[in-house]
């Protein structure tokens, strides 16, 4: 199914429409309001249709999953193990086309895109490998005659909630490890980036994924409600905004779901002056602007000892100028549109707060919206120092291209500034003093901690999340992730002898 729309060349194309995947088939429910993808960084081009769902519609798709669950359970982890196998092998073979889609719906830039595929792809091959590892223990018992052990089983119907900040390699996080432990699945990705899951959603197919494991249900607040109180569902994991989060967290309490939601950041990077100050600078800036500024992980506080903050800014705004905005798709771009106008908007009131309540805007602090720029949701790399500890800039999280500066005067005072806050999920210090090092890794209140690098780096066989308002429920990635998709079952055999 297709419907016309204007390309940003001004001539008449068409963009498809997506039905929901569902028990193995794709299909638009009937009568379906539907909604345009476009196109961030010139938004006169739709890319494609999707269905705004009903909650009628996702139940049908959890009792379609919950069907297709006894067998896919019963199927041996290995064999699980050899379709994520093919899905990622698939995945690699199609990186490309798969970071075209990325870019074109979400904006980021092209390069960025790669980086994020080369994530996905390396998530599901790490977790096909899990499909010979999912061992229990026999251990010992204190009685004669009896033999225990332990094994871990699957829950059932898992409902996945996905953001459209990384529209690939969250989903990625959450389906494979929900797969490789044998629950099925219904995801929601954002109706802002549907095209990606789509791509995947085929690739799962293509790999051999038996129909009803995996469904796709587009759409918006109803279907998320449905995927986190029906009662078929047995778990929820859930990546986005904190209070969207907190809301999930508490509909999935009421049907005894196990839940785990990985939600905002208002994330620091500490630099003392005994810092490489090229490094921490490079980094920062990296930290802060890449993804435009909206990731979970992004630097969003700078917390800089003052016998070298003005070094340390000059350098920033040095880098920060240096970074070209545009369309994502052109190679030579390196920080993309922001999502959408809402996005748009509400950075730029953040900015407008940052001016009122006496921050020095330092750099930037614009929308752009000439030229290559009319018909995107643009906002310039923005620099803010002398940000308080009190002030709406420093406490709340902007998901944007705004980086705060707030200058202090010993370790201590860095130590307590990057812990005010509500947020716990990813800190870091740049230093040479191995004790401060220590120190802070062992004092700063987040959920993962990092010295002489960004903020917003990750690996995959590395537990990932957040505490406070970060995340509840667990942690993501690596191992620790089959711990929220398994229970563990005791075993005793006795009286054997």
């Amino acid at each position: 199914m297709t419907n016309t729309t204007m390309a940003s060349t001004g001539t008449t194309t068409t963009a498809p429409t997506h039905g929901n995947l569902i028990g193995g088939v794709w299909q638009v429910p009937q009568g379906a309001e539907l909604i345009a993808n476009h196109n961030p960084a010139d938004t006169r081009q739709i890319l494609s249709y999707t269905p705004a769902t009903s909650a009628e519609e996702t139940a049908r798709a959890i009792e379609v999953a919950h069907a297709a669950f006894p067998a896919w359970r019963n199927t041996p982890a290995p064999t699980r193990g050899k379709i994520l196998l093919k899905a990622a092998i698939l995945m690699e073979q199609r990186k490309e086309e798969l970071a075209r889609a990325l870019t074109l719906e979400e904006g980021k830039a092209y390069a960025e895109s790669l980086v994020e595929m080369d994530r996905a792809i390396n998530l599901t091959y790490f977790f096909a490998a899990e499909g010979t590892r999912l061992n229990g223990e026999a251990i010992p018992s204190a009685l004669p005659n009896v033999m225990g052990y332990t094994e871990r089983m699957p829950l059932g119907v898992v409902g996945v909630i996905t953001p459209w900040n990384f529209p690939v390699a969250i989903p990625a996080w959450k389906i494979a490890p929900a797969l490789i432990a044998g629950n099925t699945v219904v995801i929601k990705p954002s109706p802002l980036t549907p095209d990606t899951m789509k791509l995947i959603a085929e690739i799962y197919e293509e790999a051999g994924l038996p129909p009803g494991v995996l469904n796709v249900v587009f759409g918006d607040r109803p279907v998320g409600e449905t995927l986190s109180t029906h009662p078929l569902i047995k778990a929820v994991t859930f990546t986005g905004s904190t209070p969207v989060g907190k809301a999930v967290y508490r509909q999935a309490a009421t049907i005894g779901a196990r839940c785990l939601v990985e939600m905002g950041g208002k994330n620091p990077q500490v630099i003392l002056a005994d810092a490489d100050l090229e490094l921490a600078a490079k980094l920062t800036v990296a930290g802060a602007f890449g993804s435009t500024g909206q990731r979970c992980t992004a630097t969003s506080r700078v917390i800089v000892e003052r016998s070298v903050a003005d070094r340390f800014l000059a350098r920033m705004i040095e880098l920060t100028k240096a970074i070209k905005v545009g369309n994502g798709a052109d190679p030579t771009v390196t920080m993309g549109p922001l999502v959408d106008e809402n996005r748009k908007r509400e950075v730029l009131r953040f900015i407008e707060i940052g001016k009122n309540e006496g921050s020095t805007l330092a750099l930037g602090g614009n929308a752009l919206e000439d030229g290559d720029h009319a018909h995107g949701h643009f906002i310039e790399p923005t620099i803010f120092t002398n940000v308080t500890r009190e002030s709406t800039l420093f406490q709340e999280e902007v998901f944007g291209p705004v980086l705060s500066m707030t200058i202090v005067d010993t370790y201590e005072e860095a130590l307590a500034a990057a812990n005010d806050s509500k947020f716990g999920l990813s800190a870091s210090i740049f230093t040479k003093d191995l004790h401060k090092a220590h120190h802070f890794v062992r004092h700063c209140e987040s959920g993962m901690a990092h010295v002489n690098g960004p903020t917003i780096f990750s690996e995959v066989h590395l537990p990932f999340g957040g505490v406070k308002d970060s995340g509840q429920g667990g942690r993501e990635m690596g191992k620790a992730a089959l711990e929220f998709f398994t229970d563990w079952k005791a075993v005793y055999f006795e009286n054997l002898m």
